[in-house]
């Protein structure tokens, strides 16, 4: 497989999840609902369950968003440009803040899977943070050189 076909496939993929994304967020009040009636703290807590995983959500497709915008300069062949440090930077606060509303989660229910997102999201905001740092450097060599030539 070429590097055009993974490049488009990725594309589409995070086209996919954005919107999937946002019907998701859209629906959970109906899908808590119905989980409820299987596992009983979706019905106990079902308003604080709902905010949480509302926010999480926003969060979620606000990185998203950013990984779009990512990879238009990707397509572009422009990668470093300093608004890929900034969706960088974002991405890594929207993933401090998935990990720490899903601290609140553990005031509701502590289960493992909490205590994993947890982790997973603050090592994912931790390298985006250094990422952004990386390309803000490459983006500092690149103008350097532009203005050499």
């Amino acid at each position: 497989m070429n590097r055009l076909n993974i490049t488009k496939i990725t594309k589409w993929m995070l086209d996919f999840m954005f919107y999937a994304g946002i019907l998701v967020c859209l629906t959970l009040p109906v899908t808590l609902k119905f989980l409820g009636e299987y596992f009983p703290h979706y019905k106990i807590f079902y308003f604080p369950m709902l905010v949480l995983f509302f926010i999480s959500g926003i969060f979620a497709i606000l990185i998203i968003l950013e990984l779009r915008c990512i990879f238009r300069t990707v397509l572009n062949e422009n990668c470093f440009v300093k608004e890929n440090v900034q969706s960088l930077k974002r991405m890594g606060n929207y993933s401090f803040c998935i990990a720490a509303v899903s601290v609140f989660r553990l005031f509701i229910v502590i289960t493992p899977a909490t205590l994993v997102i947890i982790l997973v999201f603050v090592i994912a905001g931790l390298f985006s943070k250094v990422l952004s740092n990386v390309f803000d450097q490459a983006v500092t060599y690149k103008l350097e050189n532009d203005l050499t030539i």
